[in-house]
């Protein structure tokens, strides 16, 4: 089976700092792949190449069986690949549902769009009672379902969350946790990268430990959250 999504040898660098150093990875389709790892690890610097706003500096990027580079972050979204970044990045003077349709920038098809905008609705409520509220209003949780479901709007093939719990209450964690695990219920393939190691192992079907731009362990979530060394370093266990 071809996988989704395949990475080979992928490096990255900020000027004369090499940020990833020749990472591999695959994700197949309705699995959900995490990157756990510390901060600066290049968890993060991994997902905005992969979305088009970063150049890679030597490696290969294969997304549903089409080679990425040089093709621009737009592009890649139309062919299937959305992020939901770091920070949630919503337009914060825009009413929840105009987030929601900016989502869906590329699409012409209007039943689709309202369709999927309910699908949203459906998956986080609270986004439907507020969907006249400007965004900038909603809490740091609240932000981060809409920052999901605007992600969402473009019908992706994989799905890509940074840190989609960072900030947030360990309630509202929980919910959006609960949230990824509905997603993968119904199929959606996710790569997610996430500081919370104990809840991303938890979910995924494969898992990679980066430091300092390197994969130094793979496998799968459940081996991974028993790994002795991953257990003290990642899990806060002696």
């Amino acid at each position: 089976m071809t996988a989704l999504l395949e990475v080979e040898d992928l490096r990255v660098s900020y000027g004369k700092i090499e940020a990833v150093k020749g990472i591999s990875f695959s994700v197949d389709a309705g699995q959900v792949v995490t990157l756990i790892g510390t901060n600066g690890a290049g968890k993060t610097t991994t997902l905005r190449t992969l979305s088009g706003l970063l150049k890679p500096t030597s490696g290969k990027i294969v997304f549903d069986g089409k080679p990425l580079s040089g093709v621009p972050a737009h592009k890649i979204v139309a062919l299937g690949l959305a992020h939901s970044p770091e920070g949630r990045h919503i337009f914060p003077r825009l009413t929840i549902a105009e987030n929601l349709q900016l989502g869906a920038f590329l699409r012409k098809d209007k039943d689709g769009i309202e369709k999927d905008i309910q699908r949203a609705y459906d998956l986080f409520p609270i986004l439907g009672e507020r969907r006249k509220q400007a965004a900038g209003t909603l809490s740091g949780g609240e932000q981060q379902m809409l920052a999901m479901g605007r992600a969402l709007m473009s019908r992706p093939k994989l799905l890509m969350l940074d840190e989609p719990s960072m900030g947030l209450s360990p309630i509202m964690m929980q919910k959006i946790m609960a949230t990824i695990s509905e997603l993968k219920s119904q199929g959606t393939t996710i790569l997610l990268v996430e500081q919370n190691a104990q809840a991303a192992l938890s979910l995924a079907d494969q898992g990679h430990v980066m430091e300092v731009g390197n994969v130094v362990l793979s496998g799968t979530g459940q081996d991974l959250l028993h790994d002795e060394s991953v257990r003290k370093a990642y899990l806060g266990e002696d």
